[in-house]
């Protein structure tokens, strides 16, 4: 292979690493109560040798809307993507083209999520899974057609993100990629030779795992706690009886059907001895007992596709340095949102609550970032496009929402910068029953207001609260802070040109009709419907 000259350009390459539902609690830089049973050294390494960002949030927690949230710096209400379900207008602006407008060779592999094709982006090279990706043997959609490749999909992703940078060798132009994981979304699948990952490790349970939503009306009719609604097939892996390989209930029976026999086996056998156990003892176990199973059964599944995503970081990370590559390369690592590992009881995300409306954000860039950084200001995913248009040189469009974070990156606190975050949820009803809501977050408090067949207002001093049990909305010391964030919940509406309530309250949700795979390749789609 061939070294990337010396001469370090003036214009730094991207390479956007995003995972899909990785809590914060999940990432070891950020120092959580887990970090030293599930730890994620690779990533770390970017904490390490470049920024930490401790306050980073999402504009909705929910895959599609906050992946467009990110590709165009506008919430969803401007970029016309709310809810999951809708399909997303690639020709509007987009950070990727707009730097290949500049130069820049632009690429996405991996999880894509939005529409079933990067349509409009004008990407130079696209891979991407077929709508959530399948973590064995997955369909990769490409140009020229489908292609099923046997293999685990993170580390397909990896492979084929370190081939294709193989390919810049020797290009003169900087370089933009997307490289987007499955993992650690939904249902869970680790590696082959992480199954067993943690099968002897047994994680702390939060305080509130058995959290009962007293003075929480929204909270208590969501549908994703744990050991009440996670599927006990599908996502838990539990089998129907001692000696039995088959799954539970399974809403999606076609993702453990991918596997091929020989990996069917290595699955089956890495999983036995604990189902039988489970299976011969469930009788005896009260609910309590069986619910803390689940939580662990989800912990172990969940952190272990984690590892294999780390060790991808690394990968990349090698790579870069390997190839002289590292100092004038912006590495970013994130997720789509935040996610609940058993607080309150859940899974998923969705909630402003802080689990699931935090996401981590980590970033190196050695030519300008010093090592160790740590970043305690208010962002969010809207920031990210035009950070990276500042970096590359290239003018911010002024539709833009987000502000670039290169002055924070730089040590710099400007006196100017957000002190507060607007936050909106849309997908109602729809699955977990989470119902819509708004709201603002400040340093210290979080006002929320649910509303669509409930009429309800939450407030939270964080300070006092961290965990968000006590809806104080009507505690009198708080009067006057609520008031306050009534009137920053409408001053940010109108920074933000939210459309009046009136005009979407209650909307129906609007579900844009999508085109199969089928139709979008009649003649070279020859893999049999799932």
């Amino acid at each position: 292979m061939v070294k990337q000259n010396n001469n370090v350009k003036k214009r730094p390459n991207i390479i956007y690493i995003m995972s899909d539902d990785h809590a914060l609690r999940a990432i070891s830089a950020y120092q959580s109560d887990i970090a030293h049973l599930a730890p994620t050294p690779n990533i770390d390494r970017l904490a390490r040798n470049g920024a930490r960002f401790d306050n980073s949030f999402v504009t909705n927690s929910l895959c599609g809307p906050s992946r467009a949230a990110m590709l165009t710096g506008k919430f969803g209400h401007k970029n016309g993507f709310n809810h999951n379900g809708q399909l997303f207008d690639g020709h509007q602006v987009v950070w990727p083209r707009l730097l290949k407008n500049h130069g820049y060779t632009t690429a996405c592999i991996g999880k894509w999520h939005i529409n079933l094709t990067p349509d409009g982006i004008d990407f130079d090279h696209w891979e991407i899974l077929n709508d959530q990706g399948e973590y064995y043997n997955p369909d990769f959609i490409t140009a020229n057609g489908v292609k099923r490749e046997e293999g685990y999909t993170t580390e397909l992703i990896t492979q084929k993100t370190l081939n294709w940078l193989d390919e810049q060798q020797g290009n003169d132009n900087p370089f933009a990629l997307l490289m987007h994981h499955k993992a650690p979304h939904r249902n869970w699948m680790p590696a082959p030779q992480h199954t067993r990952a943690f099968e002897d490790t047994t994680f702390p349970i939060p305080e509130n795992y058995f959290d009962t939503y007293e003075g929480r009306v929204a909270a208590s009719l969501q549908t994703m706690t744990i050991y009440r609604d996670a599927q006990e097939g599908h996502d838990l892996k539990m089998t129907t009886g001692v000696g039995e390989t088959e799954w539970r209930e399974d809403i999606w029976p076609f993702l453990l059907a991918r596997l091929t026999p020989e990996q069917r086996k290595e699955w089956d056998l890495a999983y036995q001895a604990r189902n039988d156990e489970m299976n011969a003892n469930e009788a005896n176990w009260t609910d309590e007992e069986m619910a803390i199973w689940k939580y662990q059964r989800y912990l172990q599944d969940y952190l272990a596709t984690i590892i294999s995503v780390d060790e991808s970081v690394g990968a990349v990370l090698d790579y870069l340095e390997a190839h002289g590559m590292a100092e004038n390369t912006i590495v970013v690592y994130t997720s789509d949102q935040g996610f609940y590992m058993g607080e309150h009881g859940w899974f998923d995300k969705r909630f402003m609550y802080e689990e699931s409306f935090r996401a981590p954000l980590l970033i190196q860039y050695p030519a300008q970032i010093a090592p160790g950084t740590v970043v305690n200001q208010l962002v969010q995913n809207i920031d990210y496009a035009p950070t990276f248009l500042e970096y590359a040189g290239v003018t911010i469009p002024e539709e833009i929402q987000g502000e670039s974070m290169v002055p924070l990156l730089s040590g710099d606190s400007p006196e100017d910068w957000r002190t507060s975050l607007y936050y909106h949820f849309y997908e109602y009803p729809a699955m977990h029953d989470v119902c819509r809501h708004y709201g603002v977050r400040d340093t210290r408090y979080k006002l929320m207001h649910f509303y669509y067949q409930i009429d309800e207002w939450e407030f939270y001093d964080l300070q006092e609260d961290p965990a968000e049990m006590n809806n104080a909305i009507n505690d009198p010391r708080y009067t006057g802070e609520i008031k306050r964030l009534k009137e920053e919940i409408k001053k940010l509406e109108k920074q933000y040109d939210v459309p009046p309530m009136a005009e979407w309250a209650s909307a129906p949700l609007n579900y844009s009709p999508a085109p199969t795979l089928q139709e979008l390749y009649p003649e070279s789609y020859l893999i049999a419907e799932h």
